[in-house]
């Protein structure tokens, strides 16, 4: 028997239908290996290529998605069942727009930089090099598969590096980025696919890696990050959240519901940044449940048969995995159990993926659902009074990615949006921060660190290497050997005629010259 041969299938099944679609297997340490020495020898040839013409290699996969959407979006719905709609907007158009973005954009920010130089280094050159790591590895999720994996191997790409990518187990979509890798061309082994569990993803760490970034939950992500640390290999870590909108009452009601509904039920709220918790201003809490259960109740569904066409045409598409569906019961049960309302929805099809959109009141924080990560369509909904007391409830929590504030007073919500600990704040919408390319993305507390996107995401796939540059003479700096007393004291009386708050321009240059006089004629 091969290695292979002993390791576990796990098959790939349509939510929506049930229908078998393949089998994968973890990844036989062989093929590891020469993954590995396959990033190392492209990855010369990447280094070599001007970031414009790693630019042009990446908008050969743009055309090609352009050009063959709605079959790589079928493929997507296949594994994940998600809408059509949400296929679209968070996945190839997510990953359409970021491409538009760097391919104007990274040759600017990966471009050699001069820098300040202080006065005392007076003659010499200061600049900093945007290198590349080497191979990157970029460990994905199962409820973004493309984007989360395309995105970030771009930017380690357009950075000068190799790529390995390792697929979520559940949504794979085994084949598919290496058919749109090949037949658009792409320089061949820049980027690799490696299938398999959390046996795979520990044997690539093994082959150490020169940056990782991981995209998942926090239980896997300290795991990742404590094998990493054997080796000292850098980490970035997009983990969960449990994103709080906070809603004063001075909004438009039907605008905010609407805007709520969208950012909580989207990808029927299999989002590390969906809304799991809004906070209601008590003065327009009861007329804002009312409106929204209305709202929800008029959502197409794919648990609701009598409002959709089919499952993949419904504005809400289906649970992808059993495990995540598990969780939003339990934490339903508990809430119920301990005083929660369920105003709409609630239950999910017997023995289906289909959960409809589900609004709770009289909820409170010692609630499962409004603390652990519920990630499915189920929008609680509690009551505040003053400001200091909503910025409270929505810092109440060990996560940290995103939230929003929804207010006509913007200087109110600025205000408020400087005083949430989270790593992105959108005001009178929600997930809007990660619709522009330019801001960074990520999270603090349990939600992790690090950052993807804008010149921070795409930086932290490089080497970032200072230089400093010095002529070649005769000169001896003053203090280099031998060090005098009067060297001493000179440099001290400098130091007093530059960095005091009154700055004595003409004593640091006297004194500097004399400096300078003295550390070339002493010498050893």
């Amino acid at each position: 028997m091969t290695a292979t041969e002993n390791i576990p299938m796990r098959t790939i099944s349509n939510p929506i239908t049930e229908k078998k679609l393949y089998e994968i297997n973890d990844a036989d340490p062989e093929t590891i290996k020469n993954s590995f020495a396959k990033a190392k020898k492209i990855q010369a040839a990447i280094r070599n290529l001007s970031v414009k013409e790693r630019v042009n290699e990446i908008l050969k996969i743009n055309d090609y998605l352009i050009e063959h959407r709605e079959n790589i979006l079928t493929r997507i719905i296949e594994e994940t069942g998600k809408s059509r709609f949400d296929a679209l907007s968070s996945e190839l158009f997510e990953i359409c727009d970021v491409i538009d973005y760097f391919k104007g954009a990274a040759p600017k920010i990966l471009e050699t930089k001069n820098v300040h130089t202080p006065i005392v280094l007076m003659g010499k050159k200061s600049k900093i090099f945007f290198e590349p790591l080497g191979t990157v590895l970029v460990i994905t999720p199962w409820n973004y598969p493309l984007y989360q994996a395309l995105v970030p191997s771009f930017l380690a790409f357009l950075s000068g590096n190799a790529v390995i990518v390792k697929p979520s187990e559940v949504t794979p979509l085994k084949g598919l980025i290496e058919e749109i890798l090949e037949k658009s061309s792409f320089l061949k082994d820049a980027i690799q696919v490696v299938y398999g569990g959390k046996e795979t993803g520990k044997m690539l760490i093994e082959n150490r890696p020169d940056k990782i970034h991981f995209t998942g939950s926090v239980g896997s992500g300290k795991k990742i990050m404590e094998q990493a640390s054997q080796n000292l290999i850098p980490v970035d870590l997009e983990l969960g959240g449990k994103d709080a909108a906070l809603i004063f009452d001075d909004v438009n009601i039907e605008r905010t519901a609407n805007g709520i509904m969208w950012g909580a039920f989207t990808n029927c709220g299999q989002s590390c940044t969906s809304i799991e918790r809004v906070y209601v201003q008590e003065k327009i809490y009861d007329d804002f449940v009312k409106f929204l259960s209305e709202k929800i109740s008029k959502l197409n569904s794919s648990s609701e048969k009598r409002n959709y066409k089919s499952p993949e045409d419904c504005d809400i598409g289906s649970m992808t995995t059993e495990f995540q569906s598990k969780t939003i019961e339990s934490h339903l049960q508990d809430a119920v159990l301990k005083g929660a309302k369920v105003i709409f929805g609630g239950k999910r099809e017997d023995g289906k993926m289909h959960f409809p959109p589900t609004l709770l009141t009289h909820v409170n924080h010692e609630m499962k659902i409004m603390t652990d990560e519920t990630f499915g369509p189920v929008l609680p909904v509690m009551k505040f009074k003053t400001e200091e007391e909503g910025v409270a409830l929505a810092n109440d929590s060990i996560y940290g990615l995103s939230a929003s504030v929804w207010s006509k007073d913007l200087n109110r919500a600025e205000r408020v949006a400087h005083r949430l600990e989270v790593g992105n704040v959108s005001i009178n919408s929600h997930m809007l921060t990660e619709a522009n390319p330019a801001l960074p993305f990520g999270g603090v507390k349990q939600s992790g660190f690090g950052r993807l996107k804008s010149d921070h995401g795409l930086l932290s796939f490089c080497n970032i290497k200072s230089i400093i540059i010095d002529v070649q003479g005769k000169k001896i700096e003053p203090h280099w050997y031998p060090q005098t007393p009067t060297k001493y004291k000179m440099l001290s009386d400098l130091m007093v005629a530059l960095f005091s708050r009154s700055k004595n321009w003409v004593r640091f240059a006297l004194i500097g010259l004399k400096l300078d006089n003295i550390g070339t004629k002493e010498k050893i």
